[in-house]
């Protein structure tokens, strides 16, 4: 992205009537992930995620998601997840702000924590998360909405930061 032509953003929640748009920018966010089947999101699955948690949302002034994060209040620790870049705006500092407004809201509503999940098969990202104060704390079971193409393995790295 050139740093000389950053858009005016506003952060908000995100609502019912944006999971088209959300959606188209989501999967084209994640579209490097090609070992999974099909798209990393849909109308159901978000629906479901918007039920249970919050995604925020960073809009230009002509409507545009550039950007969205998934939210998800766990007692006194937040999870994010699904953290989306469109990719015409990556490695622009979006995906720090949506962090930023993201762990703004917990500290908002108590979490004294934060965690988050990478993908095993994305270990490009962990470099990316440690610069953001994240560490690794453990590992769990990757459970996919589509399968894993060819009969990858895959698992989730758990990563925490203290706020």
């Amino acid at each position: 992205m050139n740093s000389d032509i950053v858009p005016k953003l506003s952060i908000r929640a995100a609502t019912s009537a944006d999971r088209p748009r959300l959606i188209a920018m989501i999967n084209a966010a994640f579209a490097i992930e090609t070992f999974l089947e099909g798209t990393r999101t849909d109308d159901e699955r978000l629906a479901a995620m918007m039920q249970k948690g919050e995604i925020l949302i960073a809009e230009d002034d002509d409507g545009h998601i550039l950007a969205s994060i998934y939210s998800e209040l766990r007692g006194s620790r937040g999870y994010l997840g699904m953290l989306a870049v469109h990719p015409a705006h990556q490695r622009g500092g979006l995906g720090r702000q949506m962090l930023a407004a993201a762990e703004d809201r917990f500290r908002m509503q108590g979490c004294q924590a934060i965690d988050i999940t990478v993908l095993s098969l994305r270990p490009e990202l962990l470099p990316i998360y440690r610069r953001f104060g994240f560490v690794e704390t453990g590992v769990e079971k990757f459970h996919p909405t589509q399968p894993l193409k060819d009969g990858k393995d895959c698992h989730c790295i758990i990563m925490s930061k203290t706020i």
